[in-house]
């Protein structure tokens, strides 16, 4: 559990504002519609295309200005390039990893080294790594076997130390270490006695310590010279826990910042001034929380701020931006993110998010006031019949509005209505979580999906995160209950809005969204045609007893809203939500994949389920990557994944499919059971 803040002093991290973004019917230059080919005049994407590494990705500057800085194959593997900022062709990767690629990285305050995160096999237990650019020299920075870190604050005021929580000491608790990124000397700052999270300032003060109370709420105590206090600060009811948190100081450290529902619905963001307690609104929406805000690197002092509806809204707090925010937003169509702002704010660096095409990579001269095209994620994508996402609002059974968004194949809306000329085979794509959302903008699996012939549709079911307090808790104890209602709501909604074919709607989904799937085809059994779970927990009862040590100390976030394992009545409740013991009900093709060291969804999740389905002759396809964790990081292990998907869906709601081939050749995938099930599979394995 990290209570790290979304709401950061603009070092670096992405924070984004929205443009206009094209919809409607397509049109020539002239603006007379085009006429839409249909799916025989339109190519079959290569998987490879979709889900292989980016050409480039992350960019950022350098806090001097000097150099950026992004992620590229190096023989295959992403691995962190580093340029001059006026010589991109001079770039050279400043890291070697030959393996599960890198993809967590930033600048050290210093300009001198780049710190980046990796673990081992998809194990989550990160750990944190820098590199000195002069020297090459690469310097583990928390060596401790078995053990997870994660940044706790980067500050200009220490450009060569950071502040890393880890729980080396005891793997339930992180405690707070001040980490020198140029020798890899480390200073224990705070010994964690019980907490689930701190926030720090620029000085490298531990401010408060946060911790769940015994009812579900969330109190958060003040810390003076290291000593914290015993009467809380704040305390957070139970059902404002996922939508109220302190989030963090501004340079001086002398103003506040929280998101807070306490007084409404949704979450919105007050500034406290910590000597006086004057407490101000900064931003309110009525339908969404705050998601997102734009700080000045200066000052820490926030500039504007994001709420996410249905598509992100930006409200600017700060006059002195104003001027380029209105620029940027002609610049480029999409929503845009500010992935860094240099330390004399001279130069933000830019990536602007399509529905339909790749991110593209911009570096804007704030004095000139002009942006400049750097390069896209993937540009094997930009001449292709990528199809766009659409918002939509569908009422649930009960009266509530779940944001979903609904991907239709390129030729199959010829007046551009959002809704295909004939019914479409379908694609129910669940989200993870479920305190997560779906959102508006590129996905590999929508424009994947789509592209073989299939209406995609994902909801934001109760429970789902960014639509208040309301919709959030409305998810209490309902896995598997309304959670579900919800999902089969939307069913119904594209059933009878042409959109989907009745008996050919599959359901699909990773973490929360794997437990989906197994729930849709074992507690309604005739709703979907096939399921295809990833990383899905098969019982409730088990995921809670298995939960990684450093998730414990929340564990009351469990107790108060999936079912409280403690007492017989929770036990019951969650029994009876669990997949597992409903499998007799099984009636239509399930495809089960797993990563072997997954620290959330543990391999016995996947491997219980299908061996009770085995035993009682139920048919299902289990794959297995012994090299992955919660889900699949290696390009070679997705496309391999993706590919037996694939061919799994068309066999059983008839969409288009590029056969399986060599994209197994390269990955460590194995099918344990059921690989007759996946057309090609055994083919492709070399098996008879």
């Amino acid at each position: 559990m990290n209570t790290k803040s979304i709401l950061t002093a603009a070092a670096g991290l992405a924070i984004g504002f929205t443009v206009g973004a094209a919809s409607g019917t397509p049109a020539s230059s002239n603006g007379e519609p085009v006429a839409m080919k249909g799916p025989e005049d339109v190519q079959v994407i290569p998987r490879g295309v979709l889900f292989g590494n980016p050409e480039k990705a992350s960019f950022r500057a350098s806090p001097d200005g000097k150099h950026v800085s992004w992620l590229a194959p190096r023989e295959g593997v992403l691995n962190v390039f580093v340029a001059p900022i006026d010589n991109l062709d001079d770039a050279v990767a400043v890291t070697n990893d030959d393996y599960r690629g890198i993809r967590q990285y930033f600048w050290a305050e210093n300009s001198s080294h780049i710190i980046y995160m990796q673990d081992k096999g998809g194990d989550e237990n990160f750990h944190a790594y820098s590199v000195n650019l002069e020297t090459d020299e690469r310097i583990e920075l928390t060596p401790y076997d078995g053990a997870r870190a994660q940044i706790q604050q980067t500050s200009k005021n220490f450009p060569n130390h950071i502040l890393v929580g880890v729980n080396n000491r005891d793997p339930q608790l992180f405690d707070i270490h001040k980490v020198d990124v140029t020798t890899g000397d480390s200073e224990l700052v705070l010994e964690n006695e019980g907490y689930i999270g701190f926030n720090t300032d620029d000085n490298f003060a531990v401010r408060f310590a946060a911790r769940y109370e015994g009812d579900g709420s969330v109190s958060y105590f003040e810390v003076e010279s290291d000593t914290i206090s015993q009467e809380p600060y704040l305390n957070v009811p139970n059902e404002d826990a996922l939508t109220t948190q302190i989030v963090g100081f501004n340079t001086a450290g002398d103003t506040l910042y929280i998101i807070d529902s306490r007084t409404g619905n949704t979450a919105a963001l007050f500034a406290r001034d910590m000597e006086t307690g004057q407490t101000d609104l900064l931003f309110e929406h009525g339908k969404a929380d705050v998601s997102g805000a734009l700080s000045d690197p200066a000052t820490g002092d926030v500039q504007a701020v994001a709420a996410n509806y249905m598509r992100t809204e930006w409200e600017i707090l700060d006059e002195s931006i104003k001027d380029d925010i209105e620029y940027l937003r002609t610049v480029q169509d999409g929503e845009v993110s500010i992935t860094s702002r240099v330390a004399d704010d001279s130069v933000w660096t830019l990536a602007y998010v399509r529905d339909d095409g790749p991110v593209e990579y911009w570096i804007y001269d704030r004095e000139a006031k002009k942006a400049e095209y750097v390069f896209s994620n993937r540009p094997a994508l930009e001449d292709l019949p990528l199809a766009k996402m659409h918002p939509t609002v569908i009422e649930s059974r009960d009266g509530l509005n779940l944001v979903s968004y609904l991907t239709l194949p390129a030729w199959s809306d010829t007046d551009g209505d959002a809704r295909p000329d004939e019914a479409l085979p379908m694609v129910l794509l669940v989200h993870g979580g479920p305190w997560a959302r779906d959102q508006w903008g590129y996905s590999s699996y929508h424009q994947w999906l789509s592209n073989r012939g299939y209406a995609v549709l994902s909801v934001n079911f109760r429970g789902s995160t960014g639509f208040g307090k309301d919709f959030i808790n409305a998810g209490n104890f309902e896995w598997a209950g309304k959670m579900h209602d919800d999902l089969l709501d939307a069913v119904d909604w594209a059933v009878e809005e042409g959109v989907a074919i009745e008996d050919r709607v599959a359901i699909m989904g990773g973490s929360y969204g794997g437990y989906s799937t197994l729930v849709g085809l074992t507690f309604t059994p005739e709703e979907f045609a096939c399921g295809v779970d990833i990383v899905g927990p098969s019982s409730l009862v088990t995921l809670l007893n298995s939960i990684p040590p450093y998730w414990k100390p929340a564990m009351e976030l469990f107790n108060r809203r999936v079912g409280d394992l403690s007492t017989e009545e929770g036990r019951q409740l969650l029994e009876s939500r669990s997949p597992l013991n409903f499998i007799d009900n099984i009636q239509r093709p399930l495809l089960i994949a797993q990563g072997a060291n997954d620290p959330r969804v543990k391999q016995a999740e996947s491997d219980q389920i299908v061996e009770a389905m085995v035993a009682k002759n139920i048919p299902v396809s289990y794959i297995l990557f012994p090299d992955e964790g919660h889900g699949f990081a290696r390009p070679e292990n997705s496309t391999a994944f993706n590919a037996a998907a694939e061919a799994f869906l068309a066999e059983h709601i008839g969409g288009r499919y590029e056969p399986i081939d060599d994209d197994f050749k390269d990955s460590t995938i194995q099918i344990p059971t059921g690989a007759d099930g996946i057309p090609g599979a055994k083919d492709a394995l070399g098996e008879e």
